[in-house]
C-alpha cells in the first residue's frame, strides 16, 4: 500500500471519529458477461466497488461518471440507480448512492489511488471483498433492487 494514501486515510478516520461528519458518496457496479469490475485502493486492503465522494454542486450521475473516469479510466454509457444506503461505520454518517452500468469502456487506472482493478465472475468473488460490496453484489444476483434507503 502507498504510505502517502494510507496516512491520509488514517488521518481521515481520526477526523471522522472526532467530528462524525455527514458524507455523501457514489459507487457503481460495472457488470458485463456475468462479471463485475472491482478495485483495490492503495490506502486500505480488500476489494471494493469503484466510487468516491460527491463534490459541492455536483449531481450523483456526474459524480459517479467522474469517479469512474478518475479511478478506472472508464466511460459509462448507461447508468441506472440501484439503491441509496446509509453507513455509520468508521464514525461518520455516510450516505452512498449506488448505480449499475452494463455498457461502459475501460481505460487506464489511477495508479496512485487504485492499486489493482480486476474483473471477477459474479458468483466467484475473492475472499477479500468488503462486506458492503459483497452484500450489494448478492442483492444484484438475487434481483433485489433497493431504490429506497437501506443499510450499507
Amino acid at each position: 500500500m502507498s504510505l502517502k494514501w494510507r496516512l491520509l486515510y488514517l488521518l481521515a478516520r481520526c477526523y471522522w471519529r472526532i467530528f462524525q461528519p455527514l458524507t455523501l458518496g457514489v459507487k457503481v457496479m460495472l457488470i458485463e458477461n456475468e462479471s463485475i469490475w472491482l478495485v483495490q485502493h492503495s490506502y486500505q486492503p480488500g476489494w471494493f466497488l469503484p466510487g468516491g465522494g460527491v463534490k459541492k454542486n455536483e449531481d450523483f450521475k456526474t459524480a459517479i461518471r467522474r469517479e469512474a473516469r478518475e479511478e478506472l479510466g472508464a466511460e459509462l454509457a448507461d447508468l441506472h440507480l440501484f439503491g441509496v444506503y446509509s453507513n455509520e461505520s468508521q464514525h461518520k454518517n455516510d450516505h452512498v448512492v449506488l448505480f449499475v452500468s452494463h455498457q461502459f469502456s475501460m481505460g487506464q487506472t489511477d495508479k496512485e489511488e487504485i492499486r489493482a482493478v480486476q474483473q471477477f465472475p459474479l458468483r466467484q468473488l475473492p475472499q477479500e471483498v468488503s462486506r458492503g460490496t459483497r452484500r450489494r453484489i448478492e442483492e444484484f444476483i438475487n434481483g433485489r433492487i433497493h431504490p429506497e434507503a437501506g443499510i450499507w
